[in-house]
């Protein structure tokens, strides 16, 4: 560590653990440090002195409280800033992931769908920030993190005010501040900009990422400023034949040299991008695990099937460079016949593996064939006998042999770590299975037998690490919903203990300790369990669902909506999405309040399809088609979840969000009244749930909270 390094240390140490430089720019230095109070990786950019005096310390402070007023799935927050050792800086969380820089410099051109869906997201961010009246006016590769291969904008240290006031204090006249080959003609000129400059930005980054290069390159900064200005925008088609026409207009559209001939908002250039107007093709790297059928003379054994096909889309799911279609999406088929090659289509992958599997006794059969979508010709096709206890080796070779046909490239750690066999115990793994059946189905009843079936897996084997820490989740639930007995948290705690002790690298396991801890309250130790379980497995869904939950019971909506984006692009779940979109709701930020319960709308619609007698399913689409403005249809849902079950807690009290929503305060204090009578009684969500604000002063509200 040098000099300078050892001054912004020694200014920090009280608060951060500084650790290594992550990069040095021309203007500043990131570091990679440790937030000792919340015991989590950050990055800590410093600006150099110079900067420092130039910007003066008023202003910058001014900047970061309006850039930290910004909460967004795809924006990177702020945690903290201020000086230290002479020099300003900010605190961002630490993003394992790369730059888009980095992705171009090691792939040149982007596989199209992803060149789409990262400007989208990049899209997002910007309409997000223009609604708050912020530019960013530096949306370059470098800028772009990918986090799970998604977006999340950075550096929004040097953006401005859009608004008149804004741009007088913050930004000095004639001041060029940019990258010079993503810089609007405008911003280049030293003029006033406004939203239309990133809007220009967004275009040159797509057209990098579609054609592998800039669109306007040159020798100097004025030779890229001459091309900008003389020449028209080089065809996306011509280097790139295979880019859609109409992904080449929009792009073209964007680089517009006048403003008024862009689009006029992020929000348009974002939905112009939308996949339904821009079709590309499936990336070839991408499968959907079909549910497996059952053979077997006994109907009832759907759990084994079902079980074997989540144990392979999980399987999968950790190959960096193998795009897998979610659990919920691919089950959307189990009952519905349809052509391979339709279902392909409509999951948008390029590949499908389906299969059947036979249990005799102690035998089993399992078939499987691997299609391609493009014409619905095998690729690979096989049969295993064998005898029960193989059915974890039967698992990996389907895992492995998938991989070798689509000619995917494992990482080591993923080729470890493919198919890694739980326990050596036939008979336990069956009781697992059997649990995850009824844990999916999230009801009291159904999480009871999914913790009986999980006991019975430890009887069978006294080390299963999975089923204690399936027997923690079930308990934590149970506590959560339904606090109705102190002994269920006294057996999740003890339960997740034991998950690990006995397996201490198994994320599973760290995540349902942190979900444990934070029923116990202990929320400092509980981020540090769902923190260390995401970096054991970065596509670790419930860590990152309960840790949002967390989030939104300490009120901190900005992160609580991050987390829960996240967990919904590890795994398509109606339950993060709605829960996003909630927090964004008590965040007041009401545009991506709605573009969340559209996105939540979409993916429970789907859900129910599959699931129709799903009571919390049908209350989250109540809930959402009413915050779509489609009451008629959010109240009938209502009335289809209670009359599903009528006796359950959390469907009496989603329902009554539902009617606090609408502004019928009797009926929601009525389904309030009865959903805990029924043993709903988490007072820290009711207390803070933003559907509830309407029956805050209520004297039966305040009755109950007491209670």
């Amino acid at each position: 560590m040098n000099d300078e390094s050892a001054r912004i240390a020694d200014a920090l140490a009280d608060r951060y653990d500084i650790e290594r430089p992550l990069g040095v720019g021309m203007t500043s230095i990131v570091y990679l440090a440790t937030d000792l109070k919340h015991c989590r990786k950050v990055a800590i950019k410093v600006f150099r002195p110079e900067v420092a005096a130039t910007m003066g310390a008023a202003r910058f402070l001014r900047e970061i409280e309006i850039v930290a007023s910004l909460a967004h799935p795809h924006i990177l927050p702020l945690h903290d800033s201020g000086q230290a050792a002479g020099a300003l800086y900010y605190v961002m969380p630490y993003v394992d992931g790369e730059s888009l820089r980095t992705r171009l410099a090691r792939e040149g051109q982007l596989p199209i769908e992803d060149a789409v869906r990262i400007a989208r997201e990049v899209g997002d961010a910007l309409s997000h920030a223009h609604s708050h009246h912020i530019v960013h006016r530096d949306i370059k590769p470098e800028n772009i993190l990918l986090e799970a291969g998604h977006a999340v904008v950075s550096d929004f240290g040097i953006a401005c005010g859009s608004s008149a006031e804004d741009a007088e204090h913050l930004t000095e006249p004639g001041v060029v501040i940019g990258t010079p080959a993503y810089m609007s003609p405008e911003q280049a000129g030293g003029e006033t900009t406004d939203a239309r400059a990133d809007i220009y930005a967004l275009g040159c980054v797509l057209y990098e990422m579609l054609t592998g290069e800039a669109p306007f390159p040159g020798p100097s900064v004025l030779a890229i400023l001459a091309r900008k200005a003389a020449g028209p925008v080089p065809s996306v088609r011509l280097t790139r034949d295979s880019v859609p026409v109409a992904l080449e207009q929009i792009v073209t559209k964007a680089l517009a040299t006048e403003p008024g001939d862009r689009f006029a908002t992020a929000a348009e250039f974002t939905e112009a991008l939308s996949l339904k107007r821009v079709p590309t093709p499936a990336p070839a790297s991408s499968i959907a695990v079909l549910p497996f059928t059952n053979l077997s003379a006994e109907p009832e054994t759907d759990y084994f099937s079902d079980g074997i096909t989540e144990e392979i889309t999980h399987a999968l799911a950790k190959v960096h460079s193998l795009r897998v279609a979610s659990r919920t999406s691919a089950f959307a088929f189990k009952e519905r016949r349809a052509d391979i090659r339709a279902i392909g289509r409509e999951l948008h992958v390029a590949t499908v593996l389906e299969g059947s599997v036979r249990r005799a006794g102690n035998h089993l059969r399992v078939n499987v064939q691997l299609v391609n979508v493009a014409d619905g010709f095998q690729l690979w096709a096989e049969r295993f006998d064998r005898e029960m206890v193989d059915v974890f080796v039967i698992e990996d070779e389907i895992a492995r042999k998938v991989v070798d046909a689509l000619r995917v490239i494992l990482r080591e750690e993923e080729h470890r770590q493919l198919v890694k066999a739980s326990t050596a115990v036939v008979a336990a793994y069956d009781y697992y299975l059997r649990g995850r059946q009824f844990f999916h189905q999230s009801r009291k009843k159904s999480l009871q037998y999914a913790r009986g079936m999980f006991a019975r897996a430890i009887e069978a084997d006294p080390d299963y690490a999975l089923a204690y820490a399936g027997v923690a989740d079930c308990c934590s639930l149970l506590h959560l919903y339904y606090p109705e007995q102190e002994h269920d948290l006294e057996e999740a705690d003890r339960a997740s203990r034991r998950a690990l002790e006995l397996a201490p690298e198994l994320p599973e396991a760290h995540a349902a300790r942190g979900f444990a801890l934070f029923q116990m309250r202990r929320h400092e130790d509980a981020e540090c369990e769902f923190e260390a379980a995401i970096r054991l497995d970065p596509k670790q869904y419930e860590a990152r669902y309960f840790y949002a939950r967390l989030r939104f019971v300490q009120g901190r909506f900005a992160d609580a909506a991050l987390l829960f984006e996240e967990a919904s692009r590890v795994r398509e779940s109606y339950e993060a999405s709605f829960f996003a979109a909630q927090s964004f709701a008590a965040l007041g930020s009401e545009v991506s309040a709605q573009a969340a319960y559209r996105r939540a709308s979409r993916i429970v619609t789907r859900y129910l399809e599959m699931n129709p007698d799903d009571p919390r399913a049908a209350t989250m689409c109540a809930v959402s088609s009413c915050r779509l403005g489609e009451k008629s249809k959010g109240l009938q849902w209502a009335e289809r979840a209670l009359a599903i079950d009528p006796a359950d807690a959390g469907v009496r009290y989603n329902v009554a969000c539902l009617f606090a929503l609408e502004g019928l305060s009797d009926r929601a204090l009525d389904c309030l009244e009865q959903a805990m009578k029924h043993g709903f009684g988490n007072r820290d969500w009711i207390s803070r749930d933003p559907d509830l604000a309407s029956l805050r002063e209520h004297p039966r509200f305040q009755a109950l909270l007491r209670e």
